[in-house]
């Protein structure tokens, strides 16, 4: 079978990989010709482990291919998979211009029975959008070409997007027709073979499905940081919370661990959406409203710890950071905290240092020269008056604490993911200031 997949962004190219990895003949389309270039070289635009070697060994086996011209991505095709962008309006609704924009350009190119299929997150209808962009450029061409519209949330983490795929919870598809299940079915088949549930439902509730998944994590994350800041209050430890809760059979004890807030492409972005389709309809979200205004405040709390640290002086100050992107195995900083306290650090007279493992030139593409870049972790501390951990990458869980003892000009820590613990830096002399923490 072969298939076609618009959009090599973080979803468009993981999907086309992954499935060329299970025995599909994948055509990934993209209008930006310079990065079909790289890629046609094995080129990865994007940083996630594992990809890479993926890429290169389907390329050189002949079941990955690239393209700037949809008519040619799809010609053959069974089905083809949008997975471009949906960014936030300004408004917080998703910015759908980019899929139907796709959706037209199929039914200007079909000349044969298609499943179109979104992969992008978006809204609870858009897949009927998608449907009248199609027919209508049909009508144009006076047409009679059979399609189907499928829906097939996508469930990537950052940073474990290929064990995702390959190995995953579960397969949502929400498709109306009989063809198109078969193609979905055909498709997933070795997944399911391996036991993987694949559930079919219909299209709106595949749609909201996504979303309703991600808020429902978003929601752990910024319940737990609410807890962390009344432990900070009242003389509790939220590390013993989370452990206390996580046991509980019917919690769990994934998403709980407190923070500096979350950030990415999904969590953001994906909570400003449903919130915004609850207004269309005449419905307020109030949980996730809460959620959304919970996260905002947490990525400053730690500005907060620092500013009352040296009495609301900070002119002067260098800071150092360990950590950049929103989190580890990732370059990606859309909404990471680091945005948020480069911003406050730098207008408040701060000197900020900074190393991440892989976010250095995303951050200079971001932020410019606003911030000095260190070529390690311990540049990053030298002559700093503060360190602060932004990111819990595996390299930064075991530092040499003499090391950063010797490089920081006063011994404190600010641990924005409770990755350190307390009891071993204070007995190594250091000031410790963590999340929900005694």
């Amino acid at each position: 079978m072969k298939i076609a997949v618009v959009g090599t962004g973080y979803v468009g190219l993981v999907t086309g990989t992954c499935f060329a990895e299970m025995g599909t003949d994948v055509c990934c389309v993209d209008v930006d010709a310079a990065k079909v270039e790289r890629l046609l070289r094995g080129e990865s635009p994007i940083y996630e482990p594992g990809l890479d070697e993926m890429l290169h060994r389907n390329i050189k086996e002949g079941r990955l291919h690239f393209t700037t011209s949809l008519s040619e991505g799809i010609s053959g095709a069974a089905a083809v998979f949008i997975a471009v962008g949906t960014p936030p309006d300004e408004d917080g609704s998703a910015d759908l211009h980019y899929v139907l924009d796709v959706a037209a350009e199929i039914g200007r190119n079909i000349d044969g029975y298609m499943l179109v299929v979104t992969k992008s997150t978006v809204p609870v209808g858009t897949s009927a959008k998608v449907k009248v962009a199609v027919e209508a450029e049909l009508k144009k061409r006076n047409a009679d070409v059979p399609f189907e519209v499928a829906s097939n949330p996508e469930f990537l983490k950052e940073g474990s997007a290929i064990a995702d795929f390959m190995h995953p919870d579960r397969i949502v598809v929400g498709v109306n027709g009989r063809r198109g299940r078969e193609v979905m079915e055909l498709l997933y088949a070795p997944l399911r073979d391996q036991g993987v549930p694949v559930i079919f439902m219909d299209i709106a509730s595949a749609e909201m499905t996504k979303y309703a998944a991600n808020s429902m994590l978003a929601a752990r994350i910024s319940f737990m940081n609410d807890i962390a800041n009344l432990c900070q209050l009242i003389g509790a430890d939220v590390n013993k919370v989370k452990e206390g809760i996580g046991s509980d059979t019917r919690i769990g004890a994934k998403f709980l661990n407190p923070g500096i807030g979350y950030g990415g492409s999904c969590f953001p972005k994906d909570v400003k959406a449903l919130i915004k389709t609850a207004q269309k309809n005449g419905y307020p979200m109030r949980v996730l409203q809460a959620v959304e205004a919970v996260n905002e405040s947490q990525k400053l709390m730690m500005f907060d710890k620092i500013r009352h640290y040296f009495n609301d002086d900070l002119a002067g100050k260098t800071v150092a950071f360990w950590g950049l992107s929103f989190k580890p195995e990732t370059d990606d900083m859309r909404e990471a905290p680091s945005l948020s306290m480069i911003d406050k650090l730098v207008e408040s007279g701060c000197t900020v240092r900074v190393y991440d493992p892989a976010a250095m030139d995303e951050c200079r593409r971001r932020v410019g020269e606003k911030v000095v870049y260190c070529k390690d972790m311990y540049e990053a501390v030298q002559g700093s008056d503060a360190l602060f951990l932004l990111t819990e990458w595996r390299q930064f869980a075991n530092p040499d604490w003499n090391k950063v003892r010797q490089g920081l000009s006063r011994a404190v820590v600010f641990d924005g993911r409770n990755l350190y613990r307390k009891e071993e830096l204070v007995q190594l002399g250091f000031a410790y200031y963590g999340v929900g923490t005694l």
